[in-house]
């Protein structure tokens, strides 16, 4: 019996559609530190962002035959060297997008309209200080007419720049990969609408982020820091800046000399450049909206993982 162990969790779906298929699934969390010496009983691993598959551990399990990873990204994971030792790798591209980009939207209002700030202060003031409170964040904004630049079009930065569009800003975005594309607006069943394409142009960064009132990345990590000074330094005075793409692609020293200089107005984060994330100053400031990595943490998206990464284990091994 093909035995797959899930070291960082899966749905319960997927679990029940990969015993249905005649798999032995395993939920144990087995330690990093422990994988090595117990990695060769199974036959494949799932992972998500916690646990990493590295050379020396691809070395340790010379029965390994697939590893999943389940998300997008597969930074945690030593790819070719899988490949090259005949070990399939895996990912469920599609089915955390809508998640992801509707947490980027979280951390854009919050930022715009000082949610942060407001929350955290309301809960222990009195009437005189919420009045005070009142007038110190009635300077929001709207994101209807503003421009929101999208580094890095893929999956997560269509969808993301699909709810823009809905929400009547304008989009352009950055991929160096990309030449031209169009972004695809659907609408629920009951309008009976046909879909419609919208074409987004597609500029150089430097452009994009002179033009961008709002910058979202979605990129991958795993190399230099895509935004530093020199980026931050080409955008607009108080854009703001949203990462729930990657930790490491953004200098985090030179956003939050940004912030303390006032040339960003504020950021939004669900990544670090370290998890957890040892810049304590992010934990002090109203201008950063903090969530803990949780782009994909829906139960919605998680069903649809579980459910891609059983349908492709199943093909794979059948």
């Amino acid at each position: 019996m093909i035995r797959i162990l899930v070291n960082d969790g899966i749905h319960p779906k997927g679990q029940y559609l990969l015993e249905q298929a005649g798999f032995e699934v395993d939920t144990t969390s087995i330690p990093q530190e422990e994988l090595a010496d117990k990695l060769n009983a199974y036959d494949a691993i799932l992972v998500r962002s916690a646990t990493k598959v590295r050379k020396e551990l691809i070395d340790a399990a010379p029965n390994l035959k697939l590893i999943g990873r389940g998300g997008v990204g597969l930074d945690n994971i030593d790819v070719e060297y899988a490949r090259e030792r005949g070990i399939e790798v895996i990912n469920t591209p599609a089915a955390s997008s809508n998640s992801v980009a509707e947490l980027v939207f979280a951390h854009l209002l919050s930022s715009i309209r000082f949610l942060n700030k407001t929350n955290r202060q309301m809960a222990d003031t009195e009437f005189g200080r919420f009045k005070e409170l009142k007038k110190e964040s009635s300077k929001g904004q709207e994101l209807f007419g503003k421009t929101l630049g999208v580094i890095g079009f893929g999956r997560i930065g269509r969808e993301t720049a699909r709810i823009a569009i809905g929400a009547g800003m304008n989009v352009v975005a950055h991929d160096p990969y990309l030449e031209s594309a169009d972004v695809e607006l659907k609408f629920h069943p009951a309008f009976n609408m046909a879909s419609v394409k919208v074409p987004v142009p597609m500029i150089s960064k430097e452009e994009l982020l002179a033009q961008s009132d709002f910058i979202s990345l979605h990129i991958p990590g795993g190399g230099e820091a895509v935004i530093g000074e020199r980026e931050i330094g080409l955008m607009k005075k108080g854009a703001v800046l949203v990462n729930c793409a990657r930790g490491g692609v953004v200098d985090e020293k030179a956003m939050s000399h940004a912030l303390a200089e006032g040339h960003l107005s504020a950021v939004g984060l669900d990544v670090f450049e370290t998890e957890p994330p040892v810049n304590m100053d992010f934990f002090t400031r109203d201008d950063v909206s903090l969530s803990p990595h949780i782009g994909a943490a829906t139960s919605e998206a998680q069903e649809r993982i579980g459910e891609e990464l059983a349908q492709k284990i199943t093909a794979f091994f059948n």
